[in-house]
């Protein structure tokens, strides 16, 4: 059966599905719900959690808000999880220090007149 008659699948989910190599029913059990979810967001697609919960639902036959809040708690666990173990995407920004430039007119960009240039001579009296 293909993931396009999978319940709770709609079309746009089944399609990020086909996009990510996820076509039958075999190919969602073996990543499961949390694998599938991953494989999804990591192809740049932004699914919400209702799309993990709508896999869940599919794989075990329910409607995705007859998923229990124990396992919904437990899936949540499992994508933490699964997602501190991969490695960074390319293209994403590194966690770092952030500067801020401006630009704008001299005067506003000019030393004010108490700083001194430690590059220019001492004036002498």
């Amino acid at each position: 059966m293909s993931t396009e008659r999978l319940r709770n699948i709609g079309p746009k989910s089944a399609a990020w599905l086909r996009q990510v190599g996820l076509r039958s029913v075999e190919d969602l059990q073996a990543v499961g719900a949390v694998g599938a979810f991953l494989k999804v967001r990591r192809a740049g697609f932004k699914p919400s959690l209702n799309l993990l919960y709508s896999l869940e639902g599919a794989l075990v036959g329910s409607h995705w808000q007859d998923i229990p809040e124990a396992r919904r708690h437990q899936l949540l666990s499992e994508l933490e999880h699964a997602s501190a173990q991969l490695p960074p995407q390319r293209g994403t920004p590194v966690g770092g220090p952030v500067s801020t430039t401006r630009y704008g007119d001299d005067e506003a960009s000019a030393p004010a007149d108490d700083e001194t240039d430690d590059d220019a001579p001492a004036e002498e009296d």
